[in-house]
């Protein structure tokens, strides 16, 4: 009797058996459309999986190439002696001795010349890569990648000097053309030679500016180096650089640091300078050519440089840097008061009269010290005697013909 009553009771009629029929046809076909999007969405669930699978597949073998890369040997570091026929390379190991190896087939015929460093196998020895040319963290940092503000406009009082420089330095990389309507090499290097604070370090920071070519700059000291042939190598890897970057100016301040008289050598540190300086003789004047790479040193002392460093075809043009006279005064305070308030009772050239003997920096020392009094008075404007007051100060405090102190004298 329960089975019975559980059992749907079957429709009586044939409307109700077509009702019947229908909702069991529409009740399969709303399943049918379930089934089909469970399907569709499964599918794409595998096709999702299967570029999972594929993309970690690709990561494992990644993984494990660098694995077996950090476990292989290392590399032995040589360099190319020789070029032999048939593939066949003279390299000098690290170590020191030399070997003549086989180099691999994916390297370029062309990179595998005398001089060029190369990977070795630690085993066989033979030459896996070239590697590409390397210069001392140093060398890098002496080039000026931005330029520096100055230009020719905040110098006063050294239009004979610009004008030199100018032509000496900038009109051979700007228009060789002209050199070669003459039939005339242009000059290869400047000697910027004056007492300190008359302007040559500023003039090559003005030259930096103007030019388009890389700028190195490098202080002489720095080329003075510990050990026996490192200072050598760095001048021979500055003069690289500057033909790889060519055009180049290559700034030396303070050459005397380097450059000075080579004389009987007592010590290992004076024949270690002597060594830099004949290196950074054959590289100013070689017997490879220089091309587009132009040499600007600095010194206030051109009374000691060696001989050989002065000679044409080094240094072509040795510019004088003076101690400004009346009207090169004038220029310097007329450049450093551009941009001061001036009361009206100021006149230049009364001040430059007062400042006989001062060289640029100076003046530049009394023009800030005027403003420094102005601020100091709480006044809008510099005056007559706060130039009058400044000039004062500083030669009491920088005039070194008199400055003189018990500590100097005893320790002289």
């Amino acid at each position: 009797m329960v089975e019975s009553a559980r059992q749907p009771q079957e429709p009586q009629n044939p409307e109700e058996l077509y009702r019947y029929l229908l909702d069991r046809v529409t009740n399969m076909e709303t399943r049918n459309l379930e089934l089909r999007e469970q399907i569709r969405q499964i599918e794409s669930d595998k096709r999702y999986i299967e570029t999972q699978k594929i993309r970690y597949e690709r990561e494992v073998r990644k993984l494990k190439s660098e694995i077996e890369q950090l476990r292989s040997p290392p590399l032995v570091i040589g360099t190319v002696t020789d070029v032999l026929d048939n593939g066949r390379v003279v390299v000098r190991s690290s170590a020191g001795p030399r070997f003549m190896v086989r180099s691999s087939m994916c390297i370029d015929p062309e990179k595998l010349k005398p001089g060029a460093r190369c990977t070795l196998n630690q085993q066989s020895l033979a030459v896996i890569d070239v590697l590409p040319e390397s210069y001392d963290a140093q060398v890098y940092g002496m080039e000026v990648v931005e330029s520096p503000d100055e230009t020719y406009a905040d110098i006063g009082g050294l239009d004979p000097q610009i004008n030199e420089l100018r032509e000496a330095v900038e009109l051979p990389l700007k228009k060789p053309e002209l050199f070669d309507r003459i039939g005339i090499e242009p000059p290869k290097g400047v000697l910027l030679h004056g007492p300190p604070g008359t302007g040559k370090t500023l003039l090559a920071r003005a030259v930096a500016h103007e030019t388009n070519a890389h700028f190195l700059r490098v202080v002489g000291s720095e080329l003075v180096q510990k050990y026996i042939g490192e200072g050598a190598r760095l001048v021979r890897e500055l003069f690289d650089l500057a033909r790889k970057k060519a055009p180049t100016i290559i700034f030396i301040d303070e050459i005397d640091a380097v450059g000075a008289s080579r004389t009987e050598a007592t010590t290992s540190g004076d024949r270690e300078v002597q060594r830099t300086l004949m290196q950074l003789l054959a590289g100013m004047d070689g017997f490879e050519r220089r091309g587009d790479v132009k040499i600007i040193g600095a010194t206030n002392r051109i009374d000691i440089l060696d001989r050989a460093l002065l000679r044409p075809g080094r240094f072509d043009r040795i510019i004088e840097i003076p101690l400004p006279d009346i009207q090169g005064r004038i220029a310097i305070l007329d450049v450093h008061t551009r941009r001061m308030r001036l009361d009206h009772g100021v006149d230049l050239s009364e001040i430059a009269a007062m400042t006989e003997g001062k060289n640029g920096a100076d003046i530049k020392a009394i023009c800030m010290e005027a403003g420094m009094f102005a601020i100091r008075k709480d006044r809008d404007a510099v005056s007559k005697e706060d130039f009058l007051d400044a000039i004062e100060k500083i030669g009491l405090d920088f005039d070194r013909h008199i400055y003189k102190s018990g500590y100097g004298a005893m320790f002289a």
